[in-house]
């Protein structure tokens, strides 16, 4: 008898300070390249590897920003877990957790190509790939070929899988820079995100203090 098929979900963390169209084009190439069902965003409460930039709104309003940046997407989820936990947020942690709740979900953790580079400092980075598949956000080539290398002493590398996604110079600090400058952001983030930005005054320097 066959069972009833494992639901493949695919996560995406970060600190999303704020999120952006990036963010949400490596959501949708994930779930359209490696056929997942859904891609649930992780915001994160305390990264373990950097920290969250000195104009962090805080935790919560990073967490709403992701909810209005999923609005209308079925394709994506926005889930809590990583900000309900003290302490730093570290992957394998949370894949266990999720593997807890609902022992039928196939996970696959997404990352960029440079995050991808830096499994081996992660926290029982075997661990990580024995509980998801560890997607990469790299086109093919030469810099896919050097990852493959770095990652190959892993226990468990033949679960990295790669997907295209097209080139875009978004980041998080500088929509954090251009909001300070008093700069547009729209078309480099979801309506419902600058105007959320906007109402709430997110980013703006403090009286007194340099935009530099």
């Amino acid at each position: 008898m066959i069972g009833p098929a494992r639901r493949a979900v695919g996560i995406l963390g970060g600190t999303f300070n704020p999120p952006h169209l990036g963010h949400l084009v490596m959501a949708q190439e994930a779930r359209d390249q490696l056929g997942l069902e859904r891609v649930v965003l992780m915001p994160a409460g305390v990264p373990p590897h950097k920290e969250v930039a000195g104009a962090d709104p805080g935790a919560a309003a990073r967490l709403e920003l992701c909810r209005l940046a999923a609005v209308g997407d079925d394709g994506l989820a926005v889930c809590d877990l990583e900000m309900r936990r003290a302490g730093p947020s570290f992957t394998v942690d949370t894949l266990r957790v999720l593997h807890e709740r609902d022992p039928e979900l196939d996970l696959t953790f997404i990352v960029g190509g440079d995050m991808a580079e830096t499994l081996p400092s992660w926290r029982e980075p075997e661990a990580v790939l024995g509980l998801a598949r560890l997607a990469v956000a790299e086109r093919s080539g030469v810099r896919r070929e050097a990852l493959m290398e770095r990652l190959a002493p892993l226990r468990g590398s033949e679960r990295v899988a790669f997907f295209d996604m097209p080139r875009l110079d978004i980041s998080s600090s500088d929509i954090r820079e251009r909001v300070a400058g008093g700069r547009p952001i729209r078309h480099l983030v979801p309506d419902a995100v600058a105007a959320e930005i906007a109402a709430r005054g997110y980013y703006r320097p403090q009286a007194g203090s340099s935009v530099a």
